[in-house]
């Protein structure tokens, strides 16, 4: 059946006639290395990836293996398996603040168990977020996400119904790279502040120099747990995560996408002596967060996480990465150039967006301000020409050919002198 036909069918049984992600009217049927199938057929070189997870691309034939295995050996058990325990390893080994891991299934889950673990440890009510940054669908994570009301710092700004006032009350909103703001932020609601969380590259902004290192110092000065959200970031800007790569160490992080390998699993991984709280024999009954979830941990997950990593380790993987990014973002900025757009190019040779905008952006508010019917337009534009770049982000995969960039390049050639 076609996109269409499907849409029609899907708007009978789901709001909207979609699950609430990517472009509703798509219907992606399968995908094999960096390349993805429609189901009327038109054949697309993917830089949305899933919204992150499949780095190595789609179908990779040694986790194809390891899945395979798996499954034979059984789907999930609720119980605890070796796979699970040889991830959690992994996962120590790579990240600079894991002393221990605690899986759910999602990074929006994983964000959640974040907050409330700090406010656990702390036993303080408050939690600081910036601005524009995303930390998934909980009620604290919902707040001045993308507001479209600009108020004064440090008011919060619901972005969801059914948010209660009392959430907003216990939430203070920073402007990012602010430092000045941050750190002020966080002295004045020290006694009452139990943490700060924050993607280190909120969405796509890149965090300006010495920023990282002020909010940790404040953090640790004032007995604030600092939370990065490494969903998106964890084992793509560098295999380290971006705790590597800008050389700043949280208490908490939170795991998603890559770590799962295209399953649904995420982690929070720390301090051992906050994630003691998971442990009521250590913790007492006054002290024990209570977490559990049927797919936690779950074998299938943990098998292609393992593997993944194994893979994205192999000498010249994050090499071929970042080059193949710093191609592309090279071909958007000439060819749009060369068609007379002014644009800005925001992020990480992983992972980047264009914004139309005649300045650099340094916080959410900055963003926003850019052309975004442009883009949207230019989207579509690349679409027809047989590129899925989604809006918001482009992810670059270890599978790009020559080939795919190559014709990348003439669909980006095209749709700028089209727009």
């Amino acid at each position: 059946m076609s996109n269409a036909a499907w849409f029609d069918r899907a708007s009978t049984v789901l709001p909207a006639g979609g699950f609430g992600n990517f472009d509703h009217s798509i219907f992606i049927k399968r995908g094999l290395g960096a390349r993805v199938w429609d189901e009327d057929g038109n054949e697309l070189i993917d830089y949305l990836i899933g919204s992150g997870p499949m780095l190595i691309g789609h179908g990779h034939p040694e986790v194809i293996e390891v899945v395979e295995k798996q499954l034979r050996d059984g789907l999930t058990f609720f119980a605890n398996n070796a796979l699970g325990v040889e991830l959690a390893e992994q996962i120590v080994d790579d990240m600079a603040c894991a002393e221990q891991v605690r899986y759910v299934t999602s990074g929006g889950e994983a964000d959640m168990y974040a907050i409330r673990t700090a406010r656990a440890f702390t036993g303080k009510p408050k939690v600081m977020k910036f601005e524009g940054g995303y930390h998934g669908m909980s009620a604290e994570a919902q707040m001045s996400l993308a507001p479209t009301q600009l108020v004064n710092f440090p008011n919060a700004v619901p972005d969801s119904a059914g948010i209660p006032d009392s959430v907003r009350d216990e939430m203070l909103i920073a402007p990012f790279n602010d430092t000045e703001f941050a750190v002020s932020l966080i002295a004045e609601h020290a006694d009452e502040l139990a943490c700060v969380i924050m993607e280190p590259l909120q969405r796509l902004i890149p965090p300006a120099p010495g920023f990282l290192e002020a909010v940790r110092e404040a953090c640790t000065k004032h007995g604030v747990i600092l939370i990065f959200d490494e969903i998106v970031t964890g084992y793509r800007l560098a295999y380290g995560g971006a705790q590597e790569k800008y050389g700043v160490t949280p208490d908490l992080c939170t795991l998603g996408k890559i770590v799962g390998g295209g399953f649904p699993l995420a982690a929070l991984a720390g301090r051992k002596d906050i994630m003691s709280h998971f442990d009521k024999g250590k913790v007492g009954a006054e002290g024990f967060l209570m977490q559990l979830g049927t797919l936690s941990g779950n074998p299938i997950a943990a098998a292609a996480g393992i593997k993944t990593m194994e893979i994205l380790r192999r000498e010249g993987t994050y090499d071929k990465l970042r080059s193949d990014g710093a191609r592309v973002m090279e071909i958007f900025r000439k060819h749009l150039g060369d068609a007379g757009h002014t644009v800005q190019i925001v992020g990480d040779e992983t992972l980047f967006d264009l914004a139309f905008i005649d300045r650099d952006v340094r916080d959410y508010r900055d963003y926003i301000s850019a052309d975004g019917a442009t883009n949207l337009r230019f989207n579509d534009l690349l679409r027809a020409r047989g590129i899925l770049k989604p809006p918001g982000k482009t992810y670059i995969c270890a599978a790009l050919t020559e080939e795919d960039l190559q014709a990348t390049e003439e669909a980006i050639e095209g749709a700028a002198a089209a727009l």
